[in-house]
């Protein structure tokens, strides 16, 4: 079990820690959007390259939760869609690669805009 957790764990925050170097030393003109775009732009870049998926065997959640994951997925998947749909496959492979994590952001996030009201 540790194992797992502690990889998972570790690769987690060194990547939780590159995010808040990047807003810490780029004030004020690195944003939180930047720091969105930059991981999910790196996470495909990653791996299309074949670099982001050893990570991933490796850290499992630690690699595959956060944003750069997600672009992981968008980029494998898409990169699948083209071997067995050809060029359409580049534009509906990430889709349909990422669809469950953006059904459960939406439901969550309206799940939790249900249930708590924001103070302010």
């Amino acid at each position: 079990m540790f194992e797992q957790i502690i990889p998972a764990f570790v690769v987690g925050g060194l990547i939780c820690v590159v995010g808040q170097l990047l807003m810490d030393l780029t004030k004020p003109t690195f944003t939180p959007a930047h720091v969105l775009v930059t991981f999910v732009t790196g996470g495909a870049v990653l791996g299309a390259l074949g670099v982001y998926g050893p990570l991933v065997k490796f850290a499992g959640a630690g690699a595959s939760v956060p944003l750069s994951g997600f672009g992981y997925s968008l980029a494998k998947g898409a990169i699948e869609a083209v071997g067995e749909k050809g060029l359409i496959g580049a534009f509906s492979g990430g889709v349909e690669a990422g669809a469950v994590g953006i059904a459960a952001a939406v439901f969550f996030g309206y799940l939790v805009s249900i249930t708590f009201n924001p103070k302010g």
